[in-house]
């Protein structure tokens, strides 16, 4: 599947991390036909998706944590780049396996949590313990931030990869960021409605967050 490479090069992706990023991509779509891990059915599609996952490269430090891990956008691609550790939080059995098997593969250094966000994000082993937090396609920012937040350490930062974002939303991030410990600090636009957002851990997050399964995105803090 060499035009998956090609793809890759065409959007810049680094060239000495060619080769793991197109075993990554072809693991994901060989996969893909057997269960649904992402919308992306060709080469072009997929790629896409990791170049955009790359954008977020620079704003990744030594430890990141992936909430909603799916078919492992966009921690992998950010591991194979950055070097960086992360640990992928997955609820779905299938997928969460997927990840076991593609991370060994890469020999990426990488922990799979087969579990929801909001059980994870009270053990002690993973709460407030990474510098950096993902979460891309999962929710409403401030459902994003609730499920983060309480992942990070202090001093730590999550980045929302998000799309349009309208004034309430907005509004609803800043306020639940601050009930989470934490701050929105910049907001970066990327063309189009593509941006990123930073929301930096301040201080500890409430013992009470995440909230109970289902609940943060049933009833979204501020929003």
């Amino acid at each position: 599947m060499r035009e998956f490479r090609a793809f890759l090069e065409a959007g810049g992706a680094p060239a000495m991390q060619l080769d793991r990023l197109e075993r990554y991509g072809e693991a994901v779509l060989a996969a893909n036909r057997r269960f649904n891990l992402t919308g992306a059915k060709t080469p072009a599609e997929f790629a896409a998706h990791i170049l955009d996952s790359l954008t977020i490269a620079q704003y990744v430090a030594t430890s990141l944590v992936d909430v909603g891990s799916g078919g492992g956008l966009p921690a992998i691609p950010l591991a194979i780049v950055t070097g960086a550790a992360i640990t992928l939080i997955e609820a779905t059995a299938k997928k969460a396996r997927f990840l076991e098997q593609i991370v060994a593969e890469l020999q990426l250094e990488a922990i799979v949590i087969g579990e929801r966000a909001e059980v994870a994000g009270h053990e002690e082993r993973l709460r407030e313990k990474f510098a950096t937090g993902t979460a891309r396609a999962v929710a409403s920012a401030p459902v994003v931030a609730e499920l983060l937040l309480p992942f990070l350490a202090v001093d730590g930062v999550a980045v929302l990869q998000r799309g349009a974002i309208d004034e309430h939303e907005r509004n609803a991030l800043s306020d639940a960021a601050v009930m989470l410990g934490g701050r929105v600090e910049r907001e970066i636009a990327l063309g189009g409605e593509r941006r990123v957002i930073l929301v930096r851990k301040l201080h500890e997050t409430p013992h009470r967050f995440p909230r109970r399964t289902g609940v943060p995105e049933k009833r979204p803090l501020c929003f």
